[in-house]
């Protein structure tokens, strides 16, 4: 039936923001039921075998997360019943928790490195930078392992002229650019010790390039995911997908991270505040810390918007946005964001590719919307179990 009106589209962890909502609620009801404190619960019931294919994860510290993430949250002082915290101004206190988890995949890449005489560094590997630092990423392993010249390092991604490209998205930039960076570095190093066969010339390797004449040296590499054949290559430079993951061939690979929220809901309107969140990830490996807690600040508000902010308002008569420009569709500002806390486990994969990284771009919203609800509930005594929550459902 043809209808006047655009397809759902994306937003940012699809399918696992909303199924988290749903799953972690239940889990929270649960913990209330059985008189057990929500945190208590969770890490009594780990798994270590993916359900679906029978295989072990790669690695899970979803535990660590939810330990290391009541320590600083302070989840020891709360008192476990609804309708229990008062602020001294009469606010409703409540405290919530949730677990989040994301498929970590890879993609496969095809990556040039050239460093010249003249000072210049080159670096081209597919990829896309939307501001979640793939940039920063590549430099800080390249800089890590060839002393190169900073300033005059260029990173080539998202140009089909420097390298094939895919599509970045699914939490695979870092996965698709990094092992394929320090497998660059490695295949570097090896030719300028072969090119210098034991000589050594003081200067950084510009400097040693041009002692030896060499106007320049390039090596290009290839990655695959584990399991993938040279098919998967042959895809990436046709243009076609070369995703794999996260279930492989004998392991499932995922990224997880738990959320703990203070909500604030005033007495007689009641407006929910969020003063303050702690978010702990296990995404493997941080390779650019600064950037990677950048993207878990950035997930947490984006499900604060969810959980209390965002709703498309659709004509029923004609099915048309009615809602379809900042003025009205409602996200969250500056002034709605407390203190948010990141920390990482930082323990690397040791299947998932060479370097132990996993995914953390979308993982970092999953599990927040519903920590906030769950917050909710036990400030008030009010299980909601729709988004968003609004002051009318609270009244």
């Amino acid at each position: 039936m043809r209808l006047d009106r655009q397809h759902p589209g994306w937003m940012r962890a699809p399918h696992p923001q909303a199924a988290c909502f749903a799953f972690e609620s239940a889990v929270d009801e649960l913990a209330y039921k059985l008189g057990r404190d929500p945190v208590a619960l969770r890490l009594a019931n780990d798994g270590r075998i993916d359900p679906r294919t029978g295989h072990p994860y790669s690695s899970r510290f979803l535990n660590e997360c939810l330990d290391e993430g009541a320590r600083r949250f302070g989840w020891s002082r709360p008192t476990p019943e609804p309708r229990s915290m008062t602020a001294s101004d009469g606010s409703l206190v409540g405290w919530g928790v949730a677990c989040g988890a994301y498929p970590s995949m890879m993609v496969a890449a095809v990556a040039t490195l050239r460093i010249g005489a003249d000072g210049r560094t080159r670096f081209a590997v597919p990829g896309h930078e939307m501001g979640q630092g793939i940039r920063t990423a590549i430099a800080a392993v390249l800089l890590e392992g060839l002393d190169i010249d900073p300033d005059r390092l260029e990173i080539a991604i998202g140009d089909t002229t420097a390298a094939p490209q895919h599509m970045t998205a699914g939490s695979w930039g870092t996965a698709g650019v990094v092992p394929a960076a320090a497998k660059a570095v490695a295949r570097m190093r090896k030719a300028i010790a072969d090119l210098l066969a034991g000589r050594r010339i003081a200067g950084n390797l510009h400097r040693q390039l041009a002692t030896v004449r060499r106007p320049f040296l390039q090596i290009e590499v290839s990655e695959l995911a584990p399991g993938q054949g040279p098919e998967a290559l042959q895809s990436l430079r046709q243009g076609g997908f070369a995703v794999a993951g996260p279930e492989y061939t004998n392991f499932t690979t995922m990224s997880y991270i738990a959320h703990f929220v203070e909500v604030r809901i005033e007495p007689n309107t009641p407006r929910i505040r969020v003063p303050r969140v702690v978010s702990i990830a296990d995404c493997g490996r941080v390779i650019s810390p600064r950037t990677a807690a950048s993207q878990v600040r950035g997930g947490v508000v984006w499900a604060f918007s969810a959980a209390l902010r965002e709703a498309t308002e659709i004509d029923p008569r004609c099915g048309g946005y009615l809602n379809n420009d900042l003025a009205d569709y409602v996200v969250a500002v500056n002034a709605d964001i407390g203190e948010i806390d990141v920390g990482f486990i930082d323990q690397p994969d040791p299947l998932a590719n060479s370097i132990g990284l996993k995914g953390l771009g979308e993982v970092a919203m999953v599990g927040a919307s519903p920590a906030i609800a769950n917050a909710i509930f036990h400030a008030t005594g009010r299980r909601l179990r729709h988004m968003p929550i609004r002051i009318e459902h609270l009244l």
